[in-house]
């Protein structure tokens, strides 16, 4: 079993902002740690922090009080060319930038090592095609920056901080423009380089059911509890997540291990069968006010059947229809 480095531990962190009047806590003594070779995700409501969080990580905002330590050392100790050696930023901003090209923007990334010239040399060379290879984006990479999609773009910025050869990769809403399509792939290539790469991953998102299926850990972050953390599993089985969501109409189901909407229904059908079919036709019923379930006793009884939807009215002879839509017309005034 392969052992786990703690990269980032974080121990009564307090973060927040300072004025001349006061000062405004974001979240209070935060403790936690943070593992190579794994994707963390940081859930929140806009404006709870998250970006605030994710700033005093990188320093680029100083912290109320507490400590962070990277790979067991202070942050505070290290250097600012030494500290860009060991974390690297992906940024939600979408940026301008005309005349370059996606190979040599990803070159950017070896700038804490070449210099100021910033001369790449074979070496360089070789690690900015390997982060390209890593993101599967060698097509991509003699395309102008401007012309690029915004999911092209992101992986292009993706490879940079790959290319940044840092253990620790910090992101900051990295799905933000992106299509769910786009979403998916760039969740799923982040969480295949946290593995290849024994990097540690964290983002922040709003993508929730994406990061409930792919995060190896949760950040729960909201202004009662401060920040929760685990696994997906552990936050479901624990009511984290129930908790944390509860507000009207949605619901953590523990079940699925996603989120549904609740309804309110006024009417109530057996509904007989199973696999996907069955969970279809109850999604349906559920949208439309309709509970249907096996243990319940109604004067309607609908079965799935191979040859078809069979609707059973007492007194009455049974229909059969073929799709969902047509079961919708049988039962809909």
């Amino acid at each position: 079993m392969k052992t786990k480095q703690r990269t980032i531990e974080i121990k009564d962190l307090s973060i927040g902002y300072t004025s001349k009047k006061n000062i405004k806590v974001v979240a209070d003594r935060v403790n936690t740690t943070i593992f190579s070779g794994e994707l963390t995700c940081l859930l929140g409501a806009n404006g709870i922090g998250k970006s605030t969080l994710l700033r005093t990580l990188t320093v680029f905002l100083p912290k109320l009080s507490g400590d962070i330590f990277i790979q067991g050392k202070n942050i505070e100790q290290y250097p600012e060319k030494e500290l860009a050696t060991l974390v690297s930023v992906v940024l939600t901003e979408k940026f301008d930038i005309k005349n370059m090209t996606a190979r040599e923007l990803i070159g950017l990334g070896r700038s804490p090592y070449t210099g100021f010239w910033g001369t790449l040399d074979k070496e360089d060379n070789r690690i900015i095609d390997n982060a390209i290879s890593l993101v599967k984006i060698k097509n991509l990479s003699q395309r102008m920056v401007h012309t690029l999609s915004d999911g092209e773009r992101q992986k292009v910025m993706i490879a940079k901080a790959l290319a940044q050869e840092t253990p620790i990769i910090l992101l900051d809403e990295p799905t933000a423009f992106l299509d769910f399509p786009s979403k998916v792939e760039i969740m799923r290539l982040l969480h295949q380089l946290s593995r290849k790469t024994d990097k540690t991953i964290f983002l922040s998102t709003h993508d929730l059911e994406l990061a409930l299926q792919i995060a190896d850990k949760i950040w729960l972050m909201d202004k009662e509890n401060g920040i929760r953390t685990g696994t997906p599993e552990d936050l479901s089985l624990n009511g984290s997540l129930s908790n944390f969501f509860a507000r009207k109409g949605i619901i953590f189901d523990q079940d699925t291990g996603l989120f549904r909407v609740e309804n309110d229904f006024d009417r109530y059908i057996q509904l007989i069968g199973h696999g996907s079919r069955y969970t279809m036709i109850r999604k349906a019923l559920s949208r439309n006010g309709i509970k249907a379930s096996r243990k319940v006793e109604s004067d309607i009884r609908i079965e799935i059947k191979n040859e078809g939807i069979i609707v059973n009215r007492s007194g009455k002879q049974s229909i059969i229809v073929s799709s969902i839509e047509e079961l919708l017309d049988q039962l809909l005034p």
